[in-house]
């Protein structure tokens, strides 16, 4: 791992940090075929949109987020009992990949605290050709602004910030396969549209100390992908059991015995 003070520094200026190369190749090729495959099941749905709400029943997707070089850079933000909120693919096609439009994700989640922070691990290479992550650094430090809808031009969320992004400000985050973005709930980032002949993928996951309550379970059921993956639970989140691998079911993957 990155030096984690220094990593913590920037953090805390910047509101975003990298780590290098954090995940090995043959797993990344794992989360390649997974992505693949996601998309078979649900032909229907735009890559883009690969959320949460598939999480629940999927064994590879939880043995991904809960590897332990991914909670580990999680601890150095949220501590040591650590629970899963929530994790997407954006998975942009090559010449069509849709952008995200100017956004703060804690605008958007029923977190009490909003304490939480988002690992965005590369699945691809991310660039400024095929439309990479890009932020506003230093904008964590101001509070949440409003949102607005946008539909004029075809994008993820269908929203913006509801006050102007000065561009000229925004780091473009430039990313090999294997590494890992870190980002606070707090700061402006979006993403260009993909024009380029290759597939940018990336898998965001929302990583919470069990402390902080998710507010919108509904019904006294857990939150769709509230799984307990580290440390404490706590007695705030009701959270869902580990989905047990069935072949018949499920993604293959090379550790899957352990999830039987």
């Amino acid at each position: 791992m990155n030096d984690p003070h220094g990593a913590l520094r920037d953090f805390d200026r910047n509101g975003y940090t990298i780590f290098r190369d954090i995940i090995d190749a043959d797993l990344i090729n794992e989360v390649h075929g997974h992505v693949v495959w996601l998309q078979q099941q649900h032909p229907d749905v735009r890559p883009e949109r690969l959320g949460h709400q598939y999480l629940r029943d999927d064994p590879f997707w939880l043995r991904l987020v809960s590897d332990p070089r991914l909670l580990d850079i999680a601890q150095l933000f949220v501590g040591p009992d650590i629970a899963l909120f929530a994790s997407h693919y954006i998975s942009k096609p090559p010449r069509s990949g849709q952008p995200v439009l100017w956004h703060q994700d804690g605008a958007f989640w029923p977190l009490e605290p909003m304490r939480v922070v988002t690992l965005w691990l590369a699945v691809d290479h991310s660039t400024t050709d095929n439309g990479c992550l890009r932020v506003i650094p230093g904008s964590h430090r101001s509070g949440f602004a409003d949102m607005r809808d946008n539909t004029a031009v075809d994008n993820v969320l269908g929203k913006e910030i509801a006050v102007e992004v000065d561009e000229s400000q925004a780091a473009d985050v430039v990313l090999r396969p294997g590494d890992v973005e870190v980002h606070h709930p707090n700061i402006v980032h979006g993403s260009k549209p993909n024009t380029s002949p290759n597939r940018r993928c990336g898998l965001t996951i929302r990583y919470i100390p069990t402390s902080t309550r998710i507010t919108e379970a509904g019904d006294g059921q857990p939150y769709t992908s509230a799984f307990h993956l580290r440390g404490n639970p706590g007695t705030v989140n009701a959270y869902r059991p580990r989905p047990a691998y069935d072949p018949a079911r499920h993604y293959a993957f090379r550790d899957h015995a352990a999830w039987a």
